[in-house]
C-alpha cells in the first residue's frame, strides 16, 4: 500500500505545521500498531507498512491501510526507528 504523492505534498505535521517524510516502519512497530487498530476494521486486517515523520516535532504519524493517522496523541516518538536500526534483524 503507498500513500498518494499529490496527498503527501500537502499533509503538515499536525503540532509544527512542518513537512513529513515517509517512512517504512520496523517489524515490531507495524506489529503492535496492526493489533491497536484492528478493532477500527471490521472484515479486513489493517496494513501498517509505513509512517509519516515529522523532524521538527520527533514524532510518527502511522499510516494504517492508507489512511494516515495525523492525530498528535496517536503519534509514536521517533525513537521507535532508531531503536530497530540498532537490533541485528536490522543490520
Amino acid at each position: 500500500m503507498a500513500i498518494d504523492p499529490d496527498l503527501l505534498e500537502i499533509l503538515r505535521c499536525p503540532k509544527t505545521k512542518s513537512e513529513l517524510e515517509l517512512v517504512d516502519l520496523p517489524a515490531e512497530v507495524r506489529t503492535s500498531l496492526a493489533e491497536k487498530y484492528r478493532e477500527h476494521f471490521r472484515d479486513e486486517e489493517p496494513v501498517v507498512e509505513q509512517g509519516l515523520l515529522s523532524t521538527s516535532s520527533q514524532l510518527l504519524y502511522p499510516i494504517v491501510s492508507d489512511i494516515p493517522v495525523m492525530l498528535v496523541d496517536e503519534a509514536l516518538p521517533s525513537s521507535v526507528l532508531e531503536g530497530a536500526k540498532n537490533t541485528p534483524e536490522s543490520l
